[in-house]
């Protein structure tokens, strides 16, 4: 019976034993399973709590910025003294004296502090809370005022320009974005402000100077407004003395000035060495557009025409077009491309426009052609919408003719002046303004010589405060029905900046001395004439313009691209 009861209770002990490991085990496991959904580190808890959205973030960004500050810093642009910065970071482990000012380098926080007069005026970080965002954030969050390009042996940057309340400038510097596609982080910012007349805002080469006419005599202000042909095909005697004498701010050759591309690099070359004397670099010009409008030199393949495009309707093939249009304009010299046509070809009759055109249909001329815009621009190159406002509609050549058109301002809003005005707000530089009479808007003079169409709908209407051209005043539009310096001088008085005397470069001479006369007289202010010089040497500074040597460059890999879209429009 002892026996019995012995092996009973031992039987229990073992069972009871076993039901509290089983639960032990099973509370184990639960706790495990609970620890897996738990982070791996706690503290990354706390750091989520942390991280901003982008909007909230680059608002707090830009909110500072107006006050001349960073995030995180006690630094005030404008305000704080280099002693109080050496106070809060200390010695600089480096000074740089350049060629824009003193930078005081703080690497292990990664800023430069820019002084002038002792003042803080720029302030640069390459920061987290900088570098984590993106091309696409920040130009969707706003658009920029202006936008920059920078290129040398080490950096190919895009650089968006704001231009903040109390004259603070923000901006944000990235690698330049290799295509529509590209969206690089940024590299830094830089917050600056003007001290006493002058700034340190060099971002690598761009030119801190407020691109005004400080410094020019009469003689080179007028000059800078005249953009010239020559002729010929080397540098001769006459073309050193258009450059010279008349200061001219820029030289447009044709098909006709173009033979290899050895000898175009070095024609222009030879521009560029005859204009090292003017601190304002030579916009070296070409009619590219694809189709029947090439200019390329034997060698260089020429793209299809804009209408060949407009068939794919496809914006990312219109960007790349775009881009090699700046590739090839950079293998052989020039900085500036008279490309893209934004007219809608609505008239079957047009002899003028035809395939250079997107096609009839609004939006894809619209799309696509601010599409190659952008492409253009993307490669550093000075793209020229044209030819405002719409040539579109005509049934006459103004290389032979005066063409009219015949609408008024609303229905010219409903076609022809929709991809211009989009353009616009989409940063175009240039643009060019066609010799077309538009009577129910203005009943004497052409669009290119019209106050109405110039200042009122490009000016006003438009906000364009970019370059605006005149097409060529040697063309029989203009000369059947005045003289060509008569016309420069109207084109200045309607809103003009940079008048195009493509041909007859005798003409030139003619031109200055009509235009500086009437300055003299007072037919124009010089106010006036400021105000056209400063928009172009606006220009060239964006850009980064030089008169430095273009080297002779392999074209093969470009003649590569032009052939895949060869394949993609044939």
């Amino acid at each position: 019976m002892i026996k019995r009861i012995t092996i009973i209770i031992l039987i229990a002990i073992t069972a009871l034993g076993a039901a509290f490991f089983f639960i032990r085990s099973l509370g184990d496991n639960t706790n495990g399973k609970q620890a897996e959904q738990q982070p791996k580190n706690p503290s990354l808890v706390h750091e989520n709590k942390e991280i901003q959205e982008p909007e909230p973030a680059l608002n707090n960004i830009f909110n500072l910025a107006k006050q001349g500050k960073i995030p995180e810093s006690n630094i005030v642009v404008g305000e704080t003294t280099t002693d109080a910065v050496q106070e809060t970071l200390g010695e600089p482990e480096k000074t740089m004296d350049t060629n824009v000012g003193r930078f005081l380098n703080y690497p292990s926080h990664d800023i430069d502090v820019g002084v002038t007069d002792g003042i803080v005026s720029d302030m640069r970080s390459s920061q987290d809370q900088f570098t984590s965002f993106d091309f696409d954030t920040i130009k969707s969050y706003e658009k920029p005022d202006d936008t920059h390009y920078y290129q040398d042996d080490d950096h190919n940057q895009i650089i968006l320009v704001y231009e903040l309340s109390s004259n603070y400038v923000l901006k944000w510097v990235l690698p330049k974005p290799l295509d529509d596609s590209d969206n690089p982080n940024v590299d830094h910012i830089s917050l600056s402000k003007e001290i006493g007349g002058s700034s340190v805002t060099d971002e690598k080469g761009d030119n801190p100077s407020d691109t005004g006419d400080d410094g020019m005599n009469l003689d080179e202000k007028i000059g800078q407004m005249i953009f010239s042909g020559v002729d010929g095909t080397k540098m001769t005697t006459e073309i050193k003395n258009t450059i010279q004498k008349y200061h001219v701010g820029g030289i447009i050759l044709y098909g006709n000035n173009i033979n290899s591309q050895t000898q175009t690099v070095n024609f222009l070359n030879g521009m560029k060495a005859a204009n090292a004397d003017n601190p304002y670099p030579l916009l070296l010009g070409v009619d590219e557009e694809g189709g029947r409008v090439t200019r390329m030199p034997d060698g260089v393949k020429s793209l299809p025409s804009s209408r060949s495009i407009g068939e794919l309707n496809d914006k990312d093939v219109s960007f790349k077009v775009g881009t090699i249009l700046g590739e090839q304009m950079k293998a052989l010299g020039f900085n500036m491309d008279f490309a893209p046509v934004l007219d809608v070809n609505s008239n079957p009759d047009n002899p003028v426009i035809g395939d250079r055109s997107f096609g009839d249909n609004l939006d894809i001329v619209t799309r696509l052609g601010i599409q190659t815009m952008k492409g253009i621009q993307s490669e550093g190159i000075i793209s020229v919408i044209k030819h405002f406002p719409g040539h579109g509609d005509t049934s006459k050549d103004s290389h032979l003719q005066l063409p009219k058109v015949d609408k008024s301002y609303k229905e010219l809003s409903k076609l022809e002046l929709i991809p211009f005005k989009r353009a616009i707000s989409e940063g175009a530089d240039v643009s060019m303004v066609a010799h077309i009479l538009l009577p129910k808007i203005d009943a004497n003079d052409p669009a290119s010589m019209s106050k109405e169409v110039i200042t009122g709908t490009l000016r006003e209407d438009f906000n364009f405060d970019g370059v605006v051209m005149t097409d060529d005043l040697t063309m029989e539009a203009i000369t059947d029905h005045y003289h060509v310096a008569q016309a420069a001088v109207q084109a200045v008085k309607a809103g003009a900046d940079s008048l195009l005397v493509g041909h007859n470069p005798d003409l030139i001479a003619t031109v200055f001395d009509k235009l500086k006369a009437a300055v003299e007289n007072g037919e124009i202010s010089e106010e006036r004439i400021n105000e056209s010089v400063k928009r172009i040497t606006h220009l060239k500074e964006k850009y980064q313009l030089s008169d430095e040597k273009t080297p002779s460059l392999n074209v093969r890999s470009i003649n590569g691209e032009v052939e895949t879209i060869r394949e993609k429009a044939y």
